[in-house]
């Protein structure tokens, strides 16, 4: 598993259109350190790694930090702004107690809302 040698392990569906963009546009800014992506589209299996449910994982981004920590959502993003030149502020910013609380709230419900509108269109 990522973390244990100071990379970062990114879990991602790829089959939903927004999240894929997302990760394309990220994996070309970070450079900080050595991030493996892992889509489970392509291979269901991999959520095995991070012993979570596949639809759950499908519904939010996840990562195993530089540490060995898994991390998902808001925080997730947090880790991979904070290796990313020229977004670190968003790391710090969102790490804020109410902003990162609220951002937590925005996040969960777009999540919810974009899972169910992927799985309408038979997405997966």
């Amino acid at each position: 598993m990522a973390g244990d040698d100071g990379r970062i392990k990114v879990y991602y569906n790829s089959a939903c259109p927004v999240c894929r963009a997302s990760i394309e546009g990220q994996k070309g800014k970070t450079t900080a350190c050595q991030v493996e992506w892992a889509d489970i589209h392509q291979d269901n299996a991999v959520v095995g790694e991070i012993d979570e449910n596949l639809e759950y994982v499908r519904e939010r981004l996840h990562l195993v930090d530089e540490h060995g920590v898994k991390r998902m959502g808001v925080d997730a993003f947090i880790v991979l702004w904070r290796h990313s030149p020229g977004e670190e502020w968003k790391a710090r910013l969102f790490s804020l107690p109410l902003i990162h609380g609220l951002a937590q709230l925005a996040y969960k419900a777009f999540a919810r809302l974009l899972y169910r509108w992927n799985k309408s269109l038979h997405h997966w």
